[in-house]
C-alpha cells in the first residue's frame, strides 16, 4: 500500500498485557509514546516558559514478547524497547523530521542497536545466555506509517470490515508454510511454531528487520500483539472485535479477557490504535 494525501488523524490508543493463566511471570513489555520537539530555555529576558513543547510529530507503538527463561525473556523484552525508545529520541528526531522513507532506515538501525545491547547484558549474566526477544513496532505520523519487525508478535491492519496481517512471523514454521512443506492448518498445532529465527537477541548477534510503509485512512484500526494473544484468538475473532467501534482501552480488554478464558496459556499483550479524521 503506497502513502495517498497527506490526511490529519488523531488517534485513540490503548496497551495493555496479562501473565496470562499458566505462565509465573510476565515477559512481555510495550510502549507507547507520543513524540514532540521541545526546547528548553536556560536564559533570556523575556518572560517565558522554561520549556516550550512543540506539536506532536508521531504516535510510536512497541511491543515484544521475551524468550530465554524466566529472568532472561523478561529482561530483553525490557532492555529492547527501552534501547529502542533511546534510539529514536536521540538520533531520529531532528535528523529525518520524523517523516520520509530515512525513517524506515532509522528504525533498522534502532532494532540493530537492541540486538547488541541485549547480547552485550546476555554476555555479562551467564545466567541470561541466549536471551532474546521480538519486536514488533510501528510510528504514525500524519497520515503514513512506518513499520520495523522481527519474530512472532503481529501487526494488524483493520480496513473497512478487512483484516490485513502486515508482518510475517519469523519462524521455522511459517518458513516451511511459505515454501509448501507445510499447510496453515499443520503449522498452527505443529510443536516447533514457537521456534524463532530472526529476533533481537538470542544465540547470536545480527538480526534482519521487516520494514513496511502504509498509507493510513480516517476508521482504519492498528493492533500489535504478542503470541499469546494470536495461539488463543483467531483472526476472524479479532476483525469482530476491532469491527465492533469500542474505544482502544475496551478493545484490549475484550481481547485480553478472551484469550484468557480460552486457555491463557501464555503471555498476552494487546495495543490497539483506532484513527479518525481530525
Amino acid at each position: 500500500m503506497e502513502p495517498g494525501r497527506n490526511l490529519v488523524l488523531r488517534v485513540d490508543t490503548f496497551g495493555q498485557t496479562d501473565r496470562g493463566r499458566k505462565r509465573p511471570t510476565n515477559q512481555d513489555s510495550f510502549a507507547i509514546a507520543e513524540l514532540r520537539r521541545a526546547l528548553f530555555v536556560r536564559q533570556s529576558n523575556l518572560r517565558q516558559p522554561e520549556t516550550l513543547i512543540g506539536h506532536e510529530l508521531g504516535h510510536l507503538f512497541i511491543v515484544a514478547d521475551g524468550m530465554g527463561g524466566y529472568l532472561g525473556g523478561e529482561q530483553a523484552s525490557a532492555l529492547a524497547v527501552e534501547t529502542i525508545e533511546q534510539f529514536l529520541l536521540n538520533t531520529l528526531g531532528w535528523l529525518f523530521g520524523l517523516s520520509g522513507d530515512g525513517v524506515l532506515t532509522e528504525f533498522q538501525q534502532a532494532l540493530r542497536a537492541a540486538d547488541h545491547r541485549v547480547i552485550e547484558a546476555a554476555a555479562q549474566k551467564p545466567q541470561l545466555g541466549g536471551m532474546g526477544t521480538t519486536v514488533t513496532m510501528a510510528y504514525a505520523t500524519g497520515s503514513t506509517l512506518y513499520a520495523a519487525h522481527v519474530g512472532d508478535s503481529r501487526l494488524y491492519l483493520w480496513r473497512r470490515g478487512d483484516l490485513k496481517t502486515v508482518t510475517s512471523d519469523h519462524t521455522v514454521v511459517a518458513r516451511m508454510v511459505s515454501q509448501g512443506v507445510l499447510s496453515a492448518e499443520e503449522a498452527a498445532t505443529h510443536k516447533m511454531r514457537h521456534l524463532i529465527t530472526n529476533s533481537v537477541g538470542g544465540p547470536s548477534e545480527g538480526v534482519t528487520p521487516e520494514i513496511h510503509k502504509i498509507a493510513l485512512e480516517a476508521e482504519d484500526v492498528l493492533l500489535l500483539c504478542s503470541d499469546g494473544l494470536t495461539e488463543m484468538l483467531n483472526d476472524a475473532y479479532i476483525a469482530e472485535v476491532l469491527h465492533a467501534g469500542q474505544p482502544a482501552e475496551r478493545c484490549c480488554q475484550s481481547l485480553i479477557d478472551s484469550a484468557n478464558e480460552r486457555g491463557g496459556y501464555d503471555n498476552i499483550t494487546a495495543l490497539v490504535a483506532r484513527f479518525a479524521a481530525a
